[in-house]
C-alpha cells in the first residue's frame, strides 16, 4: 500500500511505501583514525560527543570526543532503507548521499539524498531522533523530489537553516541544472503549504554557456554548482556553495565560494556585490595542489564557542582519496569569513 505526500503542485510528489526495504547486515568492526576518509561530511555535537555523518551505504557515521581521533562505526544510520525511496527514485539502492543534521525543538532532524549519478530523478528524505547517541531514527518520509524531464533542478545535497528572527526552518539544496534551490518548511520539516522552491545561486549567469562540456555527466549540463550550506554569523546569513566538479579523485577541481544576505531568503551577494543567482560568488577555498588537489561540499558551525569549517578534500598525497578537512574560521573587518 502506498500513500502520496502532496507538498505543492510545483514541488515533486514523493511516493511513500508503508513497507520497508530489506535489512542489510553489517559485520565490519569499528576502527579509529585521525585522517578519516569521508565524502560530503556534516557535523553535530550531542552531549560530550561529536558526530560526523557522510555519504555511504545507509549514511556513514563516526564519533569523536576531541575532533582529532575519530571512530568509524560499523553500523550506518539507516540499517533499513525505506521502501518509498526506491519507488520514488528508479535505480536508487542503499548508497545514500550528502546528509545534513540539525537540532530543532528538542529533536534531531536528518535530511538525506536519494539519487543516481548525473541524473535529476532524485528525492530528499527525512529522519528524526531524540538522541544521536541512541542512533534510533524514525522515517519521516520525503521532503521534496525532482523528476527528469519535468524539473529543472535536482533534489540532492540538502541543508537545514533556521530563520532566527521567526524560528522558521528552511531547506536549501541543489546540484547543477538551474542551481541552488530554497524553500520554507513547516513545523514538521516538510515543505510549507503553498511554498515553491526558487533559485538563489547559479555557477553562471542565465544564458551563459561554458565552452568545455561537463566531464562527469552528459545529462547535468555545465551549471556546476551544488552542495549549499547556510551559516548564520552576526547580522548575515552566509551561503557556501561548491563550484565545478567533484568525484574524480585527483582530477577533481571542486572549490568553495560564498556570498551573504541579511535574510535567509536572499538575495545572496558576493564581496563585489554580485548576486549569486546571476553567477556571483567569492572564492573561499580551492586546492593548493600540494596537500589537496581540490576541496568542497562543506559545512560551517559554531561549536564550543569556535567557528569551524569542514569539507572533504581530494588528497594530493593519497591518490586523490576524499578525506576530512577541518579549519577554524576567522572574520575580516567587514565580516567576511576567512580560513585560518
Amino acid at each position: 500500500m502506498h500513500r502520496i505526500l502532496f507538498m505543492t503542485a510545483f514541488v515533486a510528489v514523493c511516493l511513500t511505501a508503508v513497507a520497508q526495504g530489506p535489512r542489510r547486515q553489517f559485520r565490519r568492526e569499528a576502527f579509529t583514525t585521525e585522517m578519516p576518509m569521508v565524502h560530503d561530511p556534516v557535523m553535530a555535537k550531542d552531549g560530550d560527543t561529536y558526530y560526523i555523518y557522510s555519504t555511504g551505504m545507509g549514511i556513514q557515521q563516526m564519533t569523536s570526543k576531541d575532533r582529532k581521533t575519530w571512530t568509524v562505526l560499523p553500523q550506518p544510520v539507516m540499517t533499513v532503507i525505506p521502501g518509498w525511496t526506491t519507488d520514488s527514485v528508479p535505480g536508487f539502492g542503499s548508497h545514500v548521499w550528502a546528509p545534513d543534521v540539525i537540532s530543532w525543538h528538542g529533536r534531531w532532524w536528518m535530511a538525506y539524498s536519494c539519487s543516481t549519478f548525473g541524473k535529476n530523478g532524485s528525492a530528499i528524505g527525512l529522519l528524526s531522533s531524540r538522541s544521536l547517541g541512541a542512533n534510533l531514527w524514525k522515517d519521516e518520509g520525503c521532503i521534496v523530489a525532482s523528476r527528469e524531464n519535468r524539473d529543472n533542478w535536482n533534489a540532492i545535497d540538502p541543508n537545514f537553516i533556521i530563520d532566527e528572527a521567526t524560528d522558521t526552518p528552511w531547506l536549501v539544496w541543489g546540484s547543477f541544472w538551474d542551481g541552488i534551490q530554497l524553500v520554507r518548511l513547516d513545523s514538521t520539516m516538510h515543505v510549507a503549504q503553498g511554498e515553491k522552491p526558487r533559485t538563489i545561486a547559479r555557477r553562471y549567469a542565465p544564458g551563459y554557456k561554458p565552452l568545455e562540456p561537463n566531464p562527469t555527466s552528459q545529462f547535468a549540463g555545465t551549471n556546476a554548482i551544488e552542495a549549499p550550506f547556510i551559516f548564520k554569523h552576526g547580522d548575515y546569513y552566509y551561503l557556501f556553495v561548491s563550484w565545478d566538479y567533484c568525484c574524480r579523485g585527483a582530477k577533481s577541481n571542486y572549490r568553495v565560494a560564498v556570498g551573504r544576505s541579511k535574510t535567509v531568503d536572499g538575495p545572496y551577494l558576493d564581496r563585489e556585490g554580485k548576486d549569486m543567482a546571476n553567477g556571483g560568488g567569492t572564492l573561499f577555498l580551492e586546492g593548493d595542489k600540494k596537500e589537496w588537489e581540490a576541496a568542497g561540499h562543506c559545512a560551517a558551525y559554531t561549536i564550543d564557542g569556535e567557528d569551524i569549517f569542514i569539507c572533504h578534500g581530494y588528497s594530493a598525497t593519497q591518490n586523490g582519496a576524499a578525506m576530512l578537512i577541518q579549519r577554524p574560521i576567522s572574520w575580516s573587518a567587514d565580516e567576511w569569513p576567512e580560513l585560518e
